[in-house]
């Protein structure tokens, strides 16, 4: 079979699979353990393994995934068959403030010349705030 044959739903399992096995030969992590520090579901990656998905993954859940296993995004999509930033990827020019106080977040957590000390702290940062309750106004 040659790789022009080769769907992305089997091209992106086997990112997936590679990322698994390696985040437990080097992390020691269960599936379980990547759900949870990935924020992507174990449904959704036992689907994403299965190849089982007519629409393409969330790119949201995809760069998360990547992010959390200090992985290139750009390695994922172009196992998606999608060019490097997505087809429904907005350029860095047109993200709000939010978006890009996330998107650099992400990229100081996909960059490997971040030590994993301060990736860790930027990950239980973030973990807090998640569970912060929120304000409602009066």
């Amino acid at each position: 079979m040659s790789s022009a044959d080769v769907s992305p739903q089997m091209a992106f399992a086997r990112f997936v699979r590679r990322a698994i096995d390696d985040a437990r030969d080097e992390r020691g992590w269960t599936v379980t353990d990547l759900a949870s520090h990935t924020g992507v579901g174990r449904s959704t990656v036992f689907r994403w393994l299965a190849g089982d998905w007519q629409d393409y993954p969330e790119l949201a859940k995809v760069r998360g995934f990547c992010a959390a296993l200090d992985l290139p995004v750009a390695a994922a999509f172009r196992a998606l068959g999608l060019p490097d930033a997505g087809p429904a990827v907005r350029r860095r020019g047109d993200d709000g403030p939010v978006e890009a106080d996330v998107r650099a977040i992400l990229d100081r957590l996909a960059d490997p010349a971040v030590s994993a000390e301060e990736k860790l702290h930027i990950r239980d940062l973030l973990r807090y705030l998640a569970r912060r309750p929120t304000r409602r106004a009066s």
